[in-house]
């Protein structure tokens, strides 16, 4: 039985004309998430091999000192596509001006990543209350349901909750966000495995605090998986070098 939430998104999609939050041009299946298909594959996959545990581009595939001293039972963490000059301006409106839409269209790219992992529960890093009621909503959470609704994936938020406020992460330096989210967690107790779901993976340090809730609460193992991830400098630079196509939009912070 299709849920009456996901009735009501088809008909308004049916009802209201579409165009896509990119380029402007009519999206005409109903299906079809409002960013099209033709700028959805302009958006940069992470290249092969990567860190089997953290997800960064590594040439040999293996361990990386950003992950080095991570707690054991956190991993892989997967990321779909770069956070590049394309990428970082829609994940600053959807996070920020209430562009929840795009969550459909960055679950697509995401959904082939869960391909062969084990199954386990979804559950979106929380957003501090404040910072909620100041946007509406949770956009971790707002992905997490897209996800699952593509993919066919339980969805449990509760499974997470956030105990303290905490500052921005944004402008601090990787010990600092560290510092910054210690004890910030907690979590229910659970036997079942988990995939801990957010829109950017920056340094790692809130899907590692998260973790440790969940692997103290009696998760056997916490995977993860982001829309996007921070460029590696040597990455985003050769990145620049190119010219950018078919994106009105210029770039803002995340």
């Amino acid at each position: 039985m299709v849920a009456w939430g996901e009735v009501a998104r088809r008909a308004e999609r049916w009802l209201l004309p579409s165009e896509c939050l990119v380029c402007q041009q009519p999206v005409v299946e109903p299906d079809e998430p409002l960013v099209c298909a033709g700028c959805r594959v302009q958006w940069r996959a992470l290249p092969e091999p990567r860190c089997a545990i953290c997800g960064e581009p590594s040439p040999l595939g293996l361990a990386c000192r950003l992950c080095a001293q991570w707690p054991a039972g956190i991993g892989p963490v997967q990321s779909a596509v770069f956070l590049d000059d394309r990428v970082r301006p829609l994940v600053h409106r959807f996070k920020y001006l209430g562009w929840w839409r795009l969550a459909d269209a960055f679950a697509v790219r995401m959904a082939p990543l869960l391909a062969g992992r084990p199954d386990a529960d979804l559950v979106p890093i929380p957003l501090a209350a404040g910072r909620r009621r100041q946007r509406g909503y949770n956009q971790a959470e707002v992905l997490a349901r897209a996800l699952g609704r593509r993919a066919g994936w339980p969805v449990r938020p509760e499974r997470l909750v956030r105990c303290r406020e905490t500052p921005t992460q944004t402008r601090l330096a990787p010990e600092a966000r560290l510092a910054n989210l210690a004890e910030a967690f907690g979590a229910i107790p659970s036997a079942r495995g988990v995939i801990l779901v957010d829109d950017v993976f920056t340094t790692g340090a809130t899907l590692v605090s998260a973790a440790g809730a969940l692997l103290d609460a009696g998760a056997p193992q916490v995977e993860a998986i982001t829309f996007a991830r921070a460029e590696p400098p040597l990455v985003g630079a050769a990145a620049r070098l190119r010219p950018l196509t078919h994106s009105r939009w210029s770039e803002e912070p995340v």
